[in-house]
């Protein structure tokens, strides 16, 4: 009888023989009709892509935190895999099925007989529709990435919340687990990361944790730590049917998916964040928290980014050290030195400010609230909290529905008004830098944006657009799926107002918006 361990290599040496005679039976068009087969490899699974239809096999592997060792490991993994991922992508995973011995020697997919492997059947879609490959075509349009949160939302939301009991990484514990582990990772590569910067991420880390140690156990208390996707990133998003479609998710370790949802967001806000794509972030993290009153949660989002940052310096790090090709290995040290340099950064963001945007409706405000709110504050940039989208929120309806004209009496806008503060200042609070979006036409509302900025100790700026009222008033008659109601008829009846003095920075809106952004940021003494 042999010994454990020796049963063990056996299995792995068998297991390992059976998964080559699998690669190559999914590997060869006669297998799909003739079709032609691309092969796509990781360090846990092998993905054959033939005409319609693609076949993923988990490798014979264990890993610390993976275990696909045996076949009813791998079986039970694909399973898990299937039901996890038909919750976001239910037309893209179709089936799991055994692959058979046959009775001539041979293998099948499905059928009677014993299976010598399993197999996760999926439906193929096209490469150019991964998110990774879109965002290098700089083809993440404003349109798709709002579909693509609104798709994030309704998953986190409808997620399964995890209580204490269950394995996780929520609360205060669950992010100084990830960070040890990171730690001890990085620690391992002394030849790649310097010793003395990793430790002083590590107390940095371990610093922040404590400091948000309460908001993040009151984040698990209100049911925030759920079942998520886990590794939410570009390249496991993808266009199917024209709609942004969240795929392969994380099911082969509970606790790298059961975390705080605004963790999951963190790893695709730090992805397009690295990419250079700073404009796009910004659109994601306030496409996500408009309309929520979880505005704390930003004071955590320096932790998550590093905390992710970290990762994937790790993950580079490892797969740099299996390469046995020069360019790729200094490709990947480059990543991995990438990645560790904002893991440090992310923990040490700038300080916030308050930055505020008035003029009459048509004068661009939104648009210059957008370009500029990127470079304000911490990344991805300030939070905008626009009057129209709040307004919309006070009367629960969507953004695009219009208002009935007493929506716009002045004791609603005085609400509008102190909903937009007091949402700031909980920004604020959390170390944010945001942009208020609003007309600010009265002195004495101007007037409070300012006290807000002394009151909270950050410095102010803010920005009057002027512009000719027939130019605004053309503008707010073309405009199309805005949240703005106003008409050339409010455009000229605000002409009217009495404006009493204007101390803000005044802009031309009649120049392009380019233009008018770099002008605002360069009275920000901001580079863009």
């Amino acid at each position: 009888m042999p010994s454990d361990g020796r049963a063990n290599r056996m299995d792995a040496e068998h297991g390992a023989a059976v998964q080559g005679e699998v690669a190559a039976f999914l590997g060869d068009p006669a297998t799909h009709g003739g079709a032609a087969v691309e092969r796509f490899e990781t360090h846990a699974a092998l993905v054959f892509v033939a005409g319609e239809r693609a076949y993923k096999v988990k490798r014979a592997v264990r890993y610390p935190y993976l275990d696909f060792s045996t076949l009813d490991l791998r079986r039970a993994a694909c399973e898990k895999e299937l039901a996890l991922n038909r919750r976001t992508a239910p037309t893209l995973y179709l089936a799991v099925e055994p692959i058979v011995r046959t009775a001539d020697g041979g293998l099948r997919i499905g059928g009677e007989g014993a299976a010598v492997e399993w197999v996760l059947v999926m439906r193929a879609f096209a490469q150019s529709g991964l998110f990774d490959r879109l965002a290098q075509e700089h083809a993440l349009t404003p349109a798709l990435l709002t579909a693509l949160v609104d798709e994030i939302k309704a998953f986190h939301a409808g997620a399964d919340a995890i209580g204490r009991a269950a394995l996780s990484r929520g609360g205060a514990s669950g992010m100084q687990a990830t960070a040890g582990e990171n730690d001890e990772d990085l620690a391992a590569r002394p030849d790649l990361f310097p010793p003395e910067a990793a430790r002083r991420l590590s107390r940095a880390a371990a610093a922040a944790i404590r400091a948000l140690a309460p908001l993040l156990e009151d984040r698990w208390d209100r049911g925030l730590v759920r079942r998520c996707h886990g590794d939410l990133h570009l390249r496991n998003i993808c266009l199917v049917d024209g709609r942004p479609t969240l795929f392969d998710a994380v099911e082969f370790n509970d606790a790298i998916a059961c975390i705080d949802v605004f963790y999951d967001l963190a790893f695709l806000l730090m992805d397009l964040d690295r990419r250079g794509l700073r404009a796009e972030a910004n659109l994601v993290l306030n496409r996500y928290l408009q309309d929520s009153d979880d505005l704390a949660v930003l004071a955590a989002l320096p932790l998550f980014l590093s905390v992710r940052a970290a990762v994937r310096a790790k993950v580079a790090a490892s797969a740099e050290r299996t390469q046995s090709d020069d360019a790729t290995r200094a490709a990947l040290r480059a990543e991995a030195l990438d990645y560790f340099a904002a893991a440090q950064a992310y923990l040490a963001p700038p300080p916030a400010r308050l930055v505020a945007v008035g003029g009459f409706s048509g004068s661009g405000k939104s648009t210059l609230a957008r370009r500029i709110a990127p470079f304000v504050g911490a990344v991805p940039g300030a939070v905008v909290l626009r009057s129209d989208t709040v307004r919309k929120a006070l009367f629960g309806v969507e953004e695009l529905s219009p208002l009935p004209e007493k929506a716009y009496r002045p004791e609603v806008s005085a609400k509008v008004y102190g909903s937009l503060l007091a949402r700031a200042r909980v920004a604020l609070q959390a170390g944010h830098g945001v942009v208020l979006d609003a007309v600010y036409a009265k002195p004495a509302e101007r007037e409070t944006a300012e006290a807000l900025a002394r009151e909270m100790g950050v410095p102010f700026a803010g920005f009057w657009l002027d512009g000719q009222v027939g130019l605004l008033a053309q503008r707010t008659a073309a405009r199309r799926g805005d949240a703005s109601d106003a008409t050339p008829a409010v455009v000229r009846r605000q002409a009217g107002s009495d404006l009493g003095s204007l101390t803000w920075h005044r802009l031309d809106a009649a120049q392009s918006a380019d233009d008018v952004a770099a002008a605002a940021l360069r009275r920000l003494a901001i580079a863009a």
